[in-house]
């Protein structure tokens, strides 16, 4: 059955439950406006100090010395004690790249899902949705620093699909079924392969919580590919938080009959500072392994720092940053255009939430 017939079947079947003798008995008394928009617009202006956009090897900041739209989004919900409707709309070179694998209209759709809840530990989820991997978001209002990290350029960025998710005290479980990642539509040329999603997640208390997380099966061409994924943040009262990520993906080539296999890892670390609720800093050190060449131009070990300034009021965000990032081979250039071992940037971001 291909992945577009099982989507609507799952949404018929879920509100088919939804609006049987059991929601008659109980009917919905929670009171939520019909309809919530939220949204966000941000830009930004970077300079690279090689005078070349080709040092940028990582998410959304394609540019060298002028000044460009990130991403314009607005996102619609309509909310029920049970049903959770999100249409989470987005144009701009940011979303081109997000929805790398779609065409046409296709590309102004971020998000849009069913989430129903038919008792209180459990919700089922389906539709297409931002992935579960990763410290970052591909909201640029959802970040402090303004640059992409290695991780999360090399992670997936959505998943389409079918998902439930179980609440139990401090712990939470996730297991899902969806198309290769960042596919919402098996083009006619792919074969029409599933993969596992899953979460555990745990929260001792407020301040700390830990997620394990995972991807794997076949993609499109019949690759095999497995991802581990693990994130933890944690809070010091109002003026300290930490955030950790850490992922290892391993595959394996239908063509070479999944003899041997390459695999890439790295971990970044965050540590954000907010000494007025204006005002906020975060220091993001990531190591990035890729000795085997599969996401990086040759094979390299990366190390990347980045420090982000905010300066909030109300919905707005100015967020002056600078990069540096060294790899020991030349994946990067000098102005002349020679390989270089290091590349540096200063980058200026503005994002509005609303």
């Amino acid at each position: 059955m291909r992945q577009d017939h099982l989507f609507f079947l799952t949404l018929a079947i879920l509100c088919l439950v939804g609006s049987g003798p059991a929601s008659a008995q109980q009917p919905d008394t929670t009171h939520h406006p019909f309809l919530t928009v939220n949204g966000a617009i941000d830009g930004y202006y970077r300079y690279d100090l090689a005078h070349t956009e080709a040092n940028d090897l990582t998410s959304f900041t394609h540019s060298q010395n002028q000044p460009n739209l990130g991403m314009v989004e607005v996102k619609l919900e309509h909310q029920t004690s049970r049903f959770d409707v999100v249409a989470d709309l987005a144009a701009g070179p940011r979303e081109n790249e997000y929805a790398v694998e779609d065409k046409g209209l296709a590309k102004t759709i971020k998000q849009v899902y069913l989430s129903y809840s038919p008792l209180t530990w459990l919700k089922v989820t389906a539709g297409t949705w931002a992935t579960h991997l990763c410290y970052e978001s591909p909201d640029a209002s959802a970040n402090r620093n303004y640059s992409m990290s290695y991780l999360f350029s090399n992670d997936p960025f959505s998943h389409t699909g079918i998902k439930a998710e179980i609440t139990s005290g401090k712990n939470g479980f996730m297991i899902g079924i969806a198309n290769p990642s960042n596919y919402r539509i098996i083009p006619d040329s792919g074969h029409a392969n599933k993969n596992i999603i899953a979460q555990y997640s745990y929260a001792p208390g407020d301040a700390v919580k830990i997620c394990l997380n995972y991807v794997g099966g076949r993609d499109i061409t019949d690759n095999r590919s497995h991802q581990y994924d693990l994130v933890v943040t944690a809070k010091a009262g109002t003026l300290v938080s930490l955030g950790l990520n850490a992922t290892i993906n391993r595959s394996s080539l239908a063509i070479e009959k999944y003899v041997g296999s390459r695999s890439w890892y790295g971990s970044a670390f965050y540590v954000n500072l907010d000494p007025k609720k204006w005002l906020g800093f975060t220091l993001r050190t990531e190591y990035f392994n890729d000795n085997q060449g599969v996401c990086l131009p040759r094979p390299a070990d990366v190390w990347e720092n980045t420090l982000s300034a905010n300066f909030k009021v109300h919905g707005f965000t100015l967020i002056p940053e600078f990069r540096v990032d060294y790899a020991d081979n030349p994946i990067f250039f000098h102005a002349n255009g020679s390989p270089a071992t290091t590349a540096a940037n200063f980058l200026l971001a503005a994002v509005y939430s609303f």
